[in-house]
């Protein structure tokens, strides 16, 4: 298996997941959230993490579908948190079905996520689950935390930045790690791809904050200034705040935090601000700055250059999106 298959063995492999049968109100929407697709970006980061250090990958793959399991139990908890009514254009699990379903499946699959890592040999299996149920809690801490500054009148960009840490980069930084670790990486290089999941994934999450404001709504694949209607407590919002002027700051205020009567018009007048602060390139600037330090660490994971270039061709994909 090379990187260029591990997307379709990954799809595959998905497919073939028994998460259980009866009751079907139960399983049935399990298999559906799985079925809507998705990047599959996680398992993918743990194949190419293991990757570096092997071309043994046979006992990897299911752990590595351990990730997005439980990528995927924290979309359909969250989906129910925030009310959002579609998920890759389709309805959610609470729509479809109805909240307690989403609850219970989504239990489910968390317990078939941790049953998924029992391939991992023995003498890794205590650090690998300790690891794994560290970052679990750590993104739970990061919805909190996101659901927390819906209703504080007061947000720090540092508060911001490890929010997203928390809900989104440590888990890619942990699929990196967990490839390496089951390939037999020193603690060192697991380490340094630890830290390079973590900087891709913030600077993922920003270029996610971006996009909603300047992104081209026929490839974006969902509303943009979506984060702007519905007051999203961003960096770009927040940095606009901190550096707005007085005249600035009562056009945001006249916006931000209000009924909206029309949402184009609010989207306009929150971006204007923007322009004029120049939020755009702080916030390039910001995402960049996170990139490099990425591409530093995996520049000092100690293997030939030639196994890093698919996940450094991989970063550079997520970094370049448009949706």
């Amino acid at each position: 298996m090379t990187p260029a298959d591990f997307p379709a063995n990954i799809t595959a492999a998905l497919a073939q997941l028994d998460y259980g049968q009866a009751p079907d109100t139960l399983y049935a929407p399990i298999r559906y959230i799985m079925g809507l697709g998705g990047k599959r970006i996680r398992p993918l980061l743990t194949l190419l993490g293991a990757h570096l250090f092997t071309d043994d990958l046979s006992g990897i793959l299911k752990p590595a579908l351990a990730t997005e399991v439980f990528h995927n139990f924290t979309l359909l908890h969250d989906d129910l948190m925030d009310q959002a009514p579609l998920r890759r254009g389709q309805a959610t699990v609470h729509e479809k079905w109805n909240p307690n379903v989403a609850i219970l499946s989504g239990d489910v699959m968390l317990v078939r996520a941790y049953e998924l890592f029992l391939e991992v040999p023995p003498a890794l299996l205590p650090r690998i689950l300790a690891r794994f149920s560290q970052t679990a809690a750590e993104v739970c801490e990061g919805q909190q935390w996101d659901m927390n500054f819906e209703t504080e009148p007061q947000v720090s960009i540092a508060q911001y930045l490890d929010m997203i840490r928390l809900k989104t980069a440590v888990l890619l930084g942990f699929c990196l790690e967990l490839g390496a670790r089951l390939a037999g990486a020193s603690e060192e290089d697991s380490e340094h791809l630890r830290q390079f999941g973590t900087d891709i994934g913030l600077a993922f999450q920003l270029r996610d904050d971006l996009l909603d404001v300047y992104g081209d709504a026929a490839t974006f694949g969902k509303r943009v200034g979506g984060d702007i209607i519905s007051d999203k407590k961003t960096f770009l919002l927040l940095s606009a705040q901190a550096q707005a002027s007085p005249a600035q700051k009562a056009t945001l205020a006249q916006h931000i935090g209000q009924p909206v009567a029309d949402a184009e018009a609010k989207v306009a007048a929150v971006r204007a601000i923007y322009d004029e602060l120049e939020i755009r390139p702080q916030t390039e600037a910001l995402i960049n700055s996170y990139f490099q330090d990425a591409l530093q660490h995996l520049e000092r994971v100690a293997v030939p250059a030639a196994r890093k270039e698919p996940l450094h061709r991989l970063a550079l994909q997520l970094m370049d999106r448009e949706n």
